[in-house]
């Protein structure tokens, strides 16, 4: 049956509707010009909020660190017991989720389309085996290849084109969909026990710098025409005075023709923006960053905002996750993942009175708010590292609302308060920049043309709030404002009724997004790189790639690059 959605305030983006009362017409998953109302399913959503499905660029749901993190943390399980109902399944976990209720809670905030940003290529089989089982989401997963074997051996050599034929064989059979690359460099020399310190350092073995690989896998992202620029986790991260390192990285990455395009995503920027010479000297860099960006374009960024809670950091970056076992003594998970990456697991507590964490929460804000253009910054807690993604109704409150802002920073550390900018801060975001830092802005930097707005043609993916922006000034009730983004009137997913009032009424498979490039030369997969995997890697080659079988419903992006 056909949908329609009647008399909603309307916010897309992407399409200049800022709170117009309009209709939706839905028909076969899509979103069309018009349907007959008789014959159509009719939501009335008068007084109601109606934005596009939400997309998230950067979340860890899936995939062996997720895996690992729910082995080590037996207390999230007992933290966080949701029991079945008649549509959903049981499952466990606070900060890490099981893959069902992952798809639930996210279903139920009104989010459609969310972002794996860390996928070791070895383990890709497992992460889609993941992915398959979350449901009611379309999603995709990033390929960590900053510090694979085969691509410094290529840009150790200058040789792009070569670099970027086999960046594209390694999308294609891991089904990945961008380039990750984390501490550059850092994570090939954590298998030596080393890290580097500067985007000139070298890296043991293969005299290649994290310049020349950022710049290069830049320029393999351009060659290849891939949908997202390169997704970059900055050298230095979480240390004290690392701002000056990605200000170092922003500008090198000017060198880099962009088209109007931005040519690196910095992912969870907060925890890259500190200032000070050590903890206890530690400030906010979040002016300098964002003086920046405001004045460049070929950078967007993603907050990583932390939450003051119990959670679970997990990454590739061993170097940074064994710093942060060093100075917090918890329990510790830390690998070298052979060629190709590295990656740690330690839980945490961010905590109001702890200056430093107090610090990092205005960060998070600062650079949001600070940033003019809103097309450049998307909302994110990098979950779990920064807070479970089950936080971000209580930091879009934080975003619309001085008043709500107001009222968590003076719980903080006095020292968290008097380094804090945001005092000096009373921009508050509307309805329409929300639309834009949660969806609009996200789809739009992927290149999900089919996501992120309400036009003709788009995906039937639609999140309807209870919330009357007319009647509710959501600066000054911002805890109606939460509640109503906590739990959605409605969540269409594909042009079903997937949620309403907070209830999961059917559960929807969704969808495995990848990129298929096709090259004009195609990697020779001869019995040289078969002779590396025996001696390199733990399985033969015939064994590594993911077959389409692994995805349950596999939607290929197609992309043809002259290389």
């Amino acid at each position: 049956m056909d949908l329609l959605i009647k008399n909603g305030f309307v916010f897309d983006p992407l399409n200049g509707v800022n709170g117009d009362k309009m209709d939706i017409a839905i028909r076969n998953g899509k979103i069309v010009e018009s349907v007959t109302e008789r014959t159509s399913k009719i939501i009335d959503a008068t007084g109601l909020t109606v934005f596009p499905g939400g997309v998230d660029i950067h979340t860890h749901i899936a995939g062996a660190e997720v895996n690992t993190g729910r082995l080590v943390r037996p207390e999230d399980h007992e933290k966080d017991f949701v029991r079945k109902t008649a549509n959903t399944r049981s499952g466990v976990g606070y900060s890490i989720p099981s893959t069902f209720i992952t798809g639930y809670r996210y279903s139920r905030m009104g989010y459609t389309t969310v972002m794996n940003p860390s996928m070791a290529p070895l383990e890709a089989k497992h992460t889609h085996e993941e992915l398959n089982d979350i449901p009611m989401l379309d999603k995709a997963t990033y390929p960590l290849l900053g510090d694979w074997w085969l691509v410094l051996e290529n840009l150790s050599k200058g040789d792009f084109e070569e670099c970027a034929r086999y960046v594209a064989w390694m999308l294609r059979i891991t089904k990945g969909y961008a380039i990750k690359i984390v501490n550059p460099g850092g994570l090939e020399s954590w298998g030596f026990g080393r890290n580097v310190h500067s985007i000139d350092d070298e890296v043991p073995n293969f005299c290649i710098t994290p310049r020349e690989i950022m710049c290069g896998l830049a320029k393999v992202n351009k060659m290849l025409n891939l949908p997202h620029a390169i997704h970059l986790h900055t050298n230095n991260l979480g240390i004290p005075g690392n701002y000056t390192t990605t200000l170092e990285t922003m500008k090198c990455l000017e060198s880099i023709p962009n088209d109007g395009k931005p040519v690196a995503h910095i992912t969870h920027l907060q925890f890259s923006s500190f200032a000070g010479e050590d903890w206890g000297t530690l400030t906010s860099g979040a002016e300098e960053i964002t003086k920046y960006i405001n004045n460049h374009d070929h950078i967007t960024f993603d907050m990583g905002q932390i939450i003051f809670t119990d959670t679970t950091t997990m990454t590739a970056d061993g170097p940074f996750e064994y710093t942060l076992y060093q100075l917090s003594g918890h329990k510790w998970v830390n690998s070298d993942v052979e060629t190709e990456t590295s990656g740690g697991i330690i839980p945490f507590r961010y905590k109001r009175k702890n200056p430093v964490n107090a610090i990092q929460w205005s960060i998070g804000l600062e650079l949001a708010l600070m940033t003019k253009n809103p097309w450049k910054v998307f909302m994110t807690t990098d979950h779990p590292n920064a807070g479970p993604f089950t936080a971000y109704p209580k930091i879009l409150a934080w975003l619309v609302s001085k008043k709500a802002r107001e009222a968590t920073f003076k719980r903080l550390h006095r020292k968290g308060q008097r380094r804090s900018l945001l005092p000096s801060i009373t921009r508050e975001l509307s309805l329409y920049d929300l639309a834009i830092v949660t969806r609009a802005g996200q789809a739009k930097s992927l290149g999900l043309k089919e996501k992120g707005h309400l036009g003709v043609g788009a995906d039937a993916d639609i999140a309807i709030f209870n919330l009357n922006p007319e009647k509710v000034d959501i600066a000054q009730k911002y805890k109606t404002f939460r509640r109503a983004f906590s739990n959605v009137a409605y969540t269409i997913k594909g042009g079903k009724v997937l949620v309403k009032d907070g209830e999961v009424l059917q559960q929807s498979a969704g969808k495995t997004m990848w990129v298929d490039v096709q090259t004009s030369q195609e990697v020779e997969v001869d019995e040289e790189i078969k002779r590396k995997f025996r001696e390199y890697w733990t399985v033969e080659f015939d064994n590594y790639p993911v077959s389409d079988h692994y995805l349950k419903n596999s939607s290929p992006i197609t992309i043809k690059a002259d290389v």
